[in-house]
């Protein structure tokens, strides 16, 4: 009866949805978006990066998925130099599994694993109060896109548009990832 409910709730949300307000959602592209960075009052753009393939990923410090800023980093060293950019985003949303403070998980990614990648502030990234960005992404993407869990990654185009995500279970080294990766590198 629950998973009937829950059906029927969601087909329902889906039928009410406003079109000019989703018209609006699809129109952004992820240039519209900035994060706060993980030290200093400095903002991340992404228009910044307009030209490359970005990835974001919502990352904790004390998770069994923390061992994959290892090859988050080896990725982004072997494809910065093509126009890829990882940015990390802290989150506590997941188990609280990432209760440190800002300055404390900078030190945690240099001194554990040499993270150099752009790193955002903790963000929310879950539920209505989620970061901006994070409910685009689940409105561009559709039902089922969104994160549930830590090191959830999102591949967005060198146009600012998204063209994938891949579940925490994904390793960042995993060769579907790295072929999503190296396609959008090579469109232009």
């Amino acid at each position: 009866m629950k998973l009937f409910t829950y059906v029927v709730t969601k087909m329902l949300m889906i039928s009410f949805t406003n079109p000019a307000m989703e018209a609006r959602m699809h129109e952004k592209s992820a240039f519209s978006f900035s994060f706060k960075m993980l030290t200093g009052d400095e903002l991340i753009s992404l228009k910044q990066f307009e030209g490359k393939v970005i990835m974001i990923v919502n990352t904790a410090s004390n998770c069994g998925f923390t061992s994959q800023y290892e090859a988050l980093e080896k990725i982004y060293n072997a494809y910065k130099g093509k126009g890829f950019v990882i940015i990390g985003v802290p989150s506590n949303d997941f188990g609280n599994q990432e209760q440190s403070t800002n300055e404390e998980i900078s030190h945690f990614c240099k001194v554990n694993y040499g993270v150099t990648f752009p790193m955002s502030s903790k963000e929310i990234i879950s539920g209505s109060a989620a970061h901006p960005f994070y409910l685009w992404a689940k409105e561009t993407l559709g039902f089922g896109t969104a994160p549930k869990w830590n090191f959830h990654k999102y591949l967005i185009n060198r146009n600012g548009k998204l063209i994938d995500y891949f579940n925490s279970f994904t390793s960042p080294d995993n060769n579907r990832v790295k072929q999503a990766i190296e396609k959008a590198l090579a469109e232009k």
